[in-house]
Formats: C-alpha cells, structure tokens, sequence
C-alpha cells in the first residue's frame, strides 16, 4: 500500500464510524480526482485529500477545484506531516492505517440541490461498478466503454 492509501484507510475507517459510505479515487468531474469522497447519512458529501509528504502537498495544484463538488473539504495527513502548511479555511484530519481524528472541521458550504443529486448518483454508479468488478473483473472492459 502507498502512504496515501494508509492514509485514506484510516480516513474511510472513521468516517464509517459516523455513518459515511466512502469510495476512493472518485472522479466528480472531468480532470479531477479524489482521494476520498464520503456520503453521510444525511447526504451530505465530503471530500479528502491524503497528503503523505510535504513534497506531495506542494505540488497538488488542483485542491482547490475540488472545493465546488463537497459541502465540505478536508486535509488528512499523518501526525509527522508539517501542519502549518495546511490552509486555515479547511479541515483537517490525522490519520494512520487504522483510524483518523478530526482536528479541524471543515466549514460548511452546501452544494447546490442539483448537483448534490448528480453527485449522489456518480458516487453510487462507481460504488457499484467497483464491487461488481471484485465479483466480476472482466467486467471493469464493459465499464471503461461507457463511462
């Protein structure tokens, strides 16, 4: 397993613990992808990016494209990594293999109606598409051609 996907274990681990269904490397929107996206019990969507490195931070320039597809965005990295460089205005979470703990909540910023309900939608197919593909691998070449 890589760091971010360490990372992104624990992150999805606590996240369940709050009722959140996650999916890893979620595409919202063309040349966008995700670390993880969490849809909670009330719908709501939240996006987190896993940054194992500083190296790896610095050079994420799309972070801030992801902003308009969650209610709310969050930073999960490991207790070494240099928190100071995170933004302010965003959540923050440290994480490890097995678990993660909100440090900073993210504010609030609802997604419009519409595109919360497409966004549910993308994030159920590719759920589905995943867990059809463990059940199926030769399946992921049907899913290819259509999405």
């Amino acid at each position: 397993m890589q760091p971010g996907q360490i990372l992104a274990r624990g992150v999805m681990r606590h996240l369940s613990s709050f009722g959140f269904a996650c999916v890893e490397e979620f595409v919202p929107s063309r040349g966008l992808r995700v670390d993880v996206v969490g849809l909670g019990p009330k719908g709501e969507i939240w996006v987190v990016e896993c940054k194992s490195s500083r190296a790896d931070f610095m050079t994420d320039s799309k972070w801030q494209g992801y902003l308009p597809w969650c209610d709310r965005y969050f930073w999960a990295v490991d207790q070494e990594f240099p928190t100071d460089l995170l933004p302010e205005d965003t959540g923050l979470i440290i994480a490890d293999a097995y678990d993660a703990e909100i440090l900073r909540m993210s504010p609030e910023d609802k997604l419009a109606g519409a595109r919360r309900n497409v966004l549910i939608r993308k994030i159920a197919q590719h759920a589905a598409r995943r867990l059809q593909m463990l059940r199926d691998p030769g399946a992921g070449k049907t899913f290819s051609s259509i999405t």
